[in-house]
């Protein structure tokens, strides 16, 4: 968890002193397969210093999420994701049918 927070943090361009919740956006191009499609994604996340509190997908709150050292996995709509917020990388599978792969930048 706390691997997560700093990969937060360090993309938040976060210094000594923190606020109680800080917020990071990130814009995330993946690659659906097989139709080759691009899609821009929207992730907010919000943290403190200890947890991340909330995920969002294109302004969407998800249900629940897991995080795994820097990885957040979550679900919305079928779709399995996971954000790895250390490599700023986006990968994600529609159950077996599609599945997609790209970058992420913070905004």
């Amino acid at each position: 968890m706390r691997a997560l927070v700093a990969a937060l943090a360090l993309a938040c361009g976060a210094g000594g002193v923190q606020a109680a919740v800080q917020q990071v956006q990130l814009v995330c191009d993946a690659v659906y397969m097989p139709t080759r499609s691009s899609w821009s994604r929207v992730v907010d996340i919000g943290y403190d210093q200890k947890r991340v509190r909330t995920v969002s997908i294109d302004g969407v709150p998800v249900y629940t999420f897991a995080i795994a050292e820097t990885v957040i996995m979550t679900a919305l709509d079928n779709e399995r994701i996971q954000i790895d917020t250390a490599t700023q990388t986006w990968t994600s599978d529609f159950r077996g049918q599609a599945n997609a792969q790209g970058r992420c930048e913070r905004r």
